[in-house]
C-alpha cells in the first residue's frame, strides 16, 4: 500500500467543548502523514485520512490519547446474545461452544448453563448470523435471536444514552444539596431565619463547617470538572472545564481557608461572611444541568437517523422448501426468497419475482403516492408494501441495502464541516487560555489599581473565567448541519457534505441537463397525423408498431410502447430490415411497411410527400419533436411526432427559481432548433446545445469563469464529470446508484420540487448557522467585559458568579435549540414559493 492513503470516520470520547475538538484537529493535522483532520464536536466523531504507509490508525489513536481523548476504532466484529433450548448438562454447554467456536469469523463463543443463553462474537464479513445459528440447530439445540449484533452507530447511541442517564443520576443529588447549600447561605438575606446553633452570627464554625459538607457531595457529583479540566490545564492545553474548575476551585480553597481561620478563632465574624462555598457548589450544579440539557438536546439532533433506521423491520418471512419461515432480517442473505404481506415493510431491496402490489417509497423519495409494483420490478428495504402479496428475491442486505447506504450518507454529511465554521474554530483554540489570562488580569488590576478588597476581585475572577463559552461557538455549525442533513434525508434530499450545504445557499445559476432531468429520459408518442384516407389512427399504429417491433431503436420502442398502451395487437412481421440512419421496412399482413425521415421516403419512391407533409413536419420540429414518416405500399399514410416529453413541474420550478435570482441554463446534445423549442415550453432563456457529454464540464467552467456559482443539475449517468465540476452537483434520484455516487446533493425522487426544497434547506441552514454565531459571539463579547466589572466602573452592578454561572450553561442550550428548529423546516408548498420558512414565520 505504499504511496495509499486510508481514511476512516472515528468516535473521540472526552471532548467537552470547541477548545478540545480544535486542538486534536491542530495537532493532528500537523503530524506528518496525516492528509486531513476534521473533528465534529456536536457528534463526537473524526474523519481522518493518513498515507498508509507512514502510519496505522493505532498511531494515531496513541496520538489522541496523549491529548487526554480516547479514540475509539470501528468495530469489524458483532455480539450477538442467543437463546438457548435443550441443553441439560454443562457437556451440551461445551459441544456449543466448540461447534460455534471452530467456524470461521468467531472470535470467541461462551455459553451460560444457568440462565440458557450463549454469546457469540464474530465478524460479519466471515460468517453470517444464520450460519451460526443454523450450526447451533444442526446438533441437536434450538438457538433464537435475544439480542441482535449492533451497528457501530447503535452502540454509539447506547453509550450516549446510558452517558446521558448517568448525568442526569449525578444532577438530582447535586442539585439536592446547593438548594440546601443556598438556602443555608443565603436564608437570612431572603427573610428566613437560622436557628441559634447555626446562625453564622451565633455560631460561626458551625455555618461555615456546614457549607463545607454540602458542597463537598456537589463536588463530587461535578469531580468530572477537576479531572478533566486541571490536566488539561497542566498540558498547556485547557479547555472549558478548566475554566469551571479553576473558578469553583478558587472558590472552595478560599473558603475553605476561612473555615480554617474561623475554627482557630481569627476574626470569625469578619470570615463567616466571607464565605464563597455556596458559589463552587451552585455553579457546578448549574453548569452540570447545563451540560445535561445540552447533551440531550444533541442526542435529539441524530433523530432524523434514528427514525429511518426505525423503519427496517426485525423479522422476515423466508421461504425455504414450501415453507414460510421467520427470522431475523440481519440472517437474510442475497438469493433468498422472502414473503412480503400487505402492510409489511419489504425487508431488504430485491427484486419482484412473483405478485403485484402498490408499494408506499415515501421513506425514501418523500413521494406520497404508492408505487405500482409487479414481477421484475425492484424494491428498496423498508418501503412499505401496502395490498398485495410480493415474493421478493433478496438482492442487498446489511449494510449494501439502499437505506444503509442513506444512513452512512448522511452520517457522513452530518460529522464534516462547512467553511463557515472555520472562523470560530480558529478563535475557539485561543479562547480558553485568552480568558484565563483576561480573568487574572481583571482580579488583579480591580485588586491593586482598582484599590478593591481581595473578595471583590475573586468574585470578578470567578465571574470572568465562568461566564466564558466556548461550546456555544463550537456547537454553532455542527448542529445546525446535523439537524438540516437529517431534515433533508426525511424530505428526500440527500446533502452529503456540510461544505455542499453551504455553496447551495451561494448558488446564483443553475444548469439543467436535458435528458432525464427537465424531461423523462424516454421518447413518447405525442402525436399521429394522417395524411391519407383509407385507415384510421388505430390501424396506422398498429402497423407501424407491428413493423416496428424488431427494431431496437428509441423512437421504435416509443411507438410499439403506445400501440401496447392502447391494447392493439401486434401480429408478427416479415422480412424486416433496418437502414442505418434512415428508416426500417418490414411487411405486415401482406403490405409494405416503411417508416423513417423524409429521405428515406424520398429514396425508396413513396407517394404523397408534399408540402401538406412537410408542413406537419416543420411544426412537429418547431415542438421540439421528432417526425416519423409512416407510407404503406409506396403511399404516405400518416406522420408520427415522437418527444422525450417535458415533466410537467419544470416550468413552474424555472419561475419559482428566476424568483430566487437564480439564472438557469439548459444544457443538451441536441440540435440548436429542437432545444430551443424544448427551452421555449420549460420557459428557460439560456440555451447551451449541441454539446457532447465529454464537454458538459467545459461548459460548466465557462460560467464559473464568468463569476457565477453553478449548481449542475443531472442524472449522474453521463455527466458525472460536470456534476463534479460545477460548484454543487445536484443528481437526480432517478438513477439512484450512479446518482449517490456522483452528486454533493441527491435528490432521491425524480421530482423537480427537490431541488427548490434542496435550496431552500441550505438557505434556511445556513441562516441558522449564522443565528447561533452571532448569538454564541455577542453573548461572550458582552458577557465577559461585565463579569470583569466594566459597569461597576461607571456606577453599575457587578455580576454575581453564580448568574454568570447560569448564563454560560444556558447559551450552549439556547445554541442546540436553536438549530433543533430546523428539525420543523417546511419545504415550499407550491413552486412559486421562494423562501424557506421555519415555523415562527410560516
Amino acid at each position: 500500500m505504499s504511496g495509499a492513503t486510508r481514511k476512516e470516520h472515528v468516535a473521540i470520547r472526552g471532548m467537552h467543548c470547541a477548545a478540545c475538538s480544535t486542538r486534536i484537529e491542530k495537532v493532528l493535522s500537523a503530524t506528518g502523514g496525516i492528509r486531513h483532520a476534521a473533528v465534529n464536536l456536536a457528534t463526537e466523531s473524526m474523519e481522518v485520512e493518513w498515507e498508509a504507509d507512514r502510519l496505522t490508525l493505532d498511531d494515531i489513536t496513541a496520538i489522541v490519547k496523549g491529548m487526554g481523548f480516547e479514540l475509539v476504532k470501528p468495530a469489524n466484529e458483532l455480539t450477538l446474545t442467543l437463546a438457548l433450548g435443550g441443553m441439560t448438562c454443562a457437556s451440551c454447554a461445551a459441544r456449543i461452544e466448540k461447534v460455534v467456536g471452530a467456524l470461521p469469523g468467531v472470535r470467541s463463543m461462551q455459553v451460560n448453563l444457568a440462565t440458557e443463553s450463549g454469546t457469540v462474537v464474530f465478524d460479519p464479513e466471515v460468517v453470517t448470523q444464520r450460519a451460526v445459528r443454523e450450526a447451533i440447530e444442526r446438533i441437536g439445540f434450538k438457538a433464537t435471536v435475544a439480542v441482535a449484533g449492533r451497528s457501530e452507530m447503535e452502540r454509539q447511541q447506547a453509550e450516549a444514552m446510558a452517558r446521558l442517564a448517568a448525568m442526569k443520576k449525578r444532577l438530582i443529588p447535586a442539585f439536592a444539596f446547593a438548594m440546601l447549600l443556598l438556602i443555608l447561605s443565603m436564608g437570612e438575606m431572603l427573610g428566613m431565619p437560622l436557628p441559634g446553633w447555626l446562625a453564622p452570627h451565633h455560631a460561626p464554625f458551625t455555618f461555615a463547617l456546614t457549607q463545607f459538607l454540602l458542597v463537598l457531595p456537589i463536588m463530587w457529583s461535578g469531580r468530572n470538572f477537576y479531572l478533566i479540566g486541571f490536566p488539561a490545564l497542566f498540558r498547556r492545553a485547557p479547555n472549558m472545564d478548566s475554566l469551571i474548575a479553576i473558578g469553583t476551585g478558587a472558590a472552595f480553597v478560599y473558603s475553605t481557608w476561612n473555615l480554617i481561620e474561623i475554627g482557630l478563632g481569627l476574626d470569625a465574624m469578619a470570615r463567616v461572611m466571607d464565605l464563597y462555598f455556596e458559589s463552587a457548589g451552585v455553579l457546578i450544579a448549574l453548569v452540570s444541568l447545563g451540560k445535561y440539557l445540552e447533551s440531550r438536546s444533541r442526542v435529539r439532533t441524530s433523530d432524523a437517523i434514528r427514525q429511518l433506521m426505525e423503519l427496517s423491520p426485525d423479522e422476515a418471512t423466508l421461504l425455504r422448501n414450501g415453507e414460510q419461515v421467520a427470522i431475523p432480517v440481519e440472517e437474510i442473505e442475497p438469493g433468498d426468497l422472502l414473503l412480503v404481506r400487505p402492510g409489511e415493510r419489504v425487508p431488504v431491496d430485491g427484486t419482484v419475482v412473483k405478485g403485484h402490489s402498490s408499494v408506499d417509497e415515501s421513506m425514501l423519495t418523500g413521494e406520497s403516492l404508492p408505487v405500482s409494483k409487479k414481477e421484475g420490478d425492484r424494491v428498496v428495504g423498508a418501503t412499505l408494501n401496502k395490498n398485495g402479496v410480493l415474493q421478493v428475491r433478496a438482492e442487498k442486505v446489511g449494510q449494501d441495502t439502499m437505506l444503509a447506504r442513506i444512513i452512512r450518507l448522511v452520517r457522513e454529511a452530518q460529522g464534516s464541516k462547512a467553511p463557515i465554521a472555520n472562523l470560530a474554530d480558529r478563535i475557539s483554540l485561543y479562547f480558553v487560555p485568552t480568558v484565563i489570562v483576561l480573568a487574572i488580569v481583571a482580579g488583579l488590576a480591580w485588586y491593586f489599581i482598582g484599590q478593591a478588597g481581595f473578595t471583590f476581585a475573586l468574585r470578578i475572577f470567578i465571574a470572568v473565567l465562568v461566564i466564558a463559552c466556548p461550546c456555544a461557538m463550537g456547537l454553532a455549525t455542527p448542529t445546525s448541519i446535523m439537524v438540516g442533513t437529517g431534515r433533508g434525508a426525511q424530505l428526500g434530499v440527500l446533502v452529503k457534505s456540510g461544505e455542499a450545504l453551504e455553496m447551495a445557499q451561494k448558488v446564483n445559476a443553475v444548469v439543467f441537463d436535458k435528458t432525464g432531468t427537465l424531461t423523462y429520459g424516454r421518447p413518447e408518442l405525442t402525436d399521429l397525423r394522417l395524411v391519407a384516407s383509407g385507415m384510421n389512427e388505430q390501424q396506422v399504429l398498429a402497423l407501424v408498431a407491428t413493423a416496428e417491433r424488431a427494431s431496437e431503436h428509441p423512437l421504435a420502442e416509443a411507438v410499439v410502447n403506445a400501440a401496447r398502451e392502447k391494447g392493439l395487437m401486434l401480429p408478427e412481421a416479415t422480412g424486416f430490415e433496418a437502414v442505418t440512419g434512415r428508416g426500417i421496412r418490414a411487411t405486415v399482413d401482406g403490405r409494405m411497411v416503411l417508416t423513417g425521415n423524409r429521405e428515406f421516403m424520398a429514396e425508396s419512391g413513396v407517394a404523397g410527400l408534399d408540402a401538406a407533409a412537410d408542413a406537419i413536419a416543420a411544426g412537429f420540429a418547431a415542438s421540439g419533436k421528432t417526425a416519423l414518416y409512416c407510407a404503406a405500399d409506396g403511399k404516405l399514410m400518416a406522420l408520427l411526432a415522437i418527444a422525450d416529453r417535458l415533466k410537467p413541474e419544470v416550468p413552474a420550478t424555472v419561475k419559482a427559481l428566476e424568483r430566487m435570482g437564480i439564472k438557469v441554463f439548459m444544457l443538451t446534445g441536441d440540435h440548436a432548433v429542437t432545444a430551443r423549442a424544448i427551452a421555449s415550453q420549460a420557459g428557460i432563456s439560456e440555451v447551451i446545445a449541441q454539446v457532447l457529454p465529454e464537454h458538459k464540464a467545459e461548459k460548466v467552467a465557462s460560467l464559473q469563469a464568468q463569476g457565477l456559482r453553478v449548481a449542475m443539475v443531472g442524472d449522474g449517468i453521463n455527466d458525472a464529470p460536470a456534476l463534479a465540476k460545477a460548484d454543487v452537483g445536484i443528481a437526480m434520484g432517478t438513477g439512484i446508484d450512479v446518482a449517490i455516487e456522483s452528486g454533493d446533493i441527491v435528490l432521491m425522487k425524480g421530482h423537480l420540487s427537490g431541488l427548490l426544497a434542496a435550496l431552500a434547506l441550505s438557505r434556511a441552514t445556513m441562516r441558522n448557522i449564522k443565528q447561533n454565531l452571532f448569538w454564541a459571539f455577542i453573548y461572550n463579547i458582552i458577557g465577559i467585559p461585565v463579569a470583569a466589572g466594566v459597569l461597576h466602573l461607571f456606577g453599575g452592578p457587578t455580576l454575581n458568579p453564580m448568574i454568570a454561572g447560569g448564563a454560560m450553561a444556558m447559551s450552549s442550550v439556547s445554541v442546540v435549540t436553536n438549530a433543533l428548529r430546523l428539525r420543523f423546516f417546511v419545504p415550499p408548498a407550491a413552486p412559486w414559493v421562494t423562501e424557506p420558512c421555519l415555523p415562527e414565520s410560516c
